[in-house]
């Protein structure tokens, strides 16, 4: 990779990474950034998992306390995601790259408007936290969950992006109102899909290595530095930019494919 493409994709890493610290929505920027660089669809998109997985264990060590009484919880939660998860790499791993790029612009145009949805969702979540406080130890889930979470996973091995909204809309089904709580589970959760899926791409020899390392050092430094300085230009224009991304990076792979 030359140093051009290094810079830029670290640089798509950071912005990512601090897109994601403050509003979510950082792969429709790395996704778009690989496939740019002249990465093949799917190469770029199991790359852009392995790449920025580790940057989740952070979200999760911040969420701890919200989990201490909901390990139950976690113990069913953690089972269809691993094994959706698996399904959703395995799934990709045997699509073919002609079939994956007539579907990967719809695939980034589903994200994009699941993200333009997580506001919305995320206000009505926060009103039923208001008029409804959550007990302080929820019901064991329900097999309805257990289903709905495993087509969340499968979709995530599959391709990722969208998959925390699509969480935080079933937890808010099965009765939860702490958004926080929800966003421990939702974070651990997507720990666990992309986890086996990024060790069966890993093991499948697709990883673009230097781009992954070049994203997982830009993911660091946005995470970490970069958010402070979007945050001062405010997280609705940071959103807006999401949206226009996606929307132009589904233009754009239409036009290529």
């Amino acid at each position: 990779m030359s140093v051009a493409g290094f810079l830029l994709t670290f640089l798509a890493a950071a912005i990512g990474g601090a897109i994601n610290s403050i509003a979510g929505g950082g792969t429709l920027v790395t996704f778009p950034a690989i496939v740019w660089l002249g990465v093949a669809p799917i190469s770029a998109n199991a790359t852009s998992t392995v790449a920025l997985w580790p940057g989740s264990i952070g979200s999760i060590w911040a969420y701890r306390g919200e989990l201490a009484d909901a390990r139950e919880w976690l113990i069913w939660f953690t089972l269809p995601s691993l094994a959706g998860g698996i399904v959703g790499a395995f799934l990709l791993l045997h699509t073919s790259a002609s079939r994956f790029d007539e579907i990967v612009p719809f695939l980034v145009l589903g994200a994009t408007l699941l993200f333009v949805l997580q506001r919305p969702i995320a206000r009505r979540l926060s009103r039923k936290a208001a008029d409804q406080p959550e007990a302080a130890t929820p019901p064991r889930p329900s097999w309805r969950f257990l289903a709905a979470q495993f087509a969340v996973a499968v979709y995530g091995g599959y391709f990722g992006a969208g998959i925390g909204i699509l969480m935080l809309a079933t937890l808010g089904a099965m009765g939860f109102a702490n958004i926080h709580r929800m966003n421990g589970l939702k974070n651990w959760g997507g720990l666990c899909i992309n986890a086996v899926a990024a060790i069966t791409f890993a093991a499948s020899g697709i990883v673009n290595w230097p781009v992954a390392l070049a994203m997982a050092a830009g993911g660091l430094a946005g995470g970490y530095g970069g958010a402070r300085l979007a945050l001062r230009v405010g997280q609705k224009w940071v959103r807006r930019a999401v949206v226009v991304i996606g929307f132009s990076a589904f233009v754009w792979l239409m036009l290529v494919r």
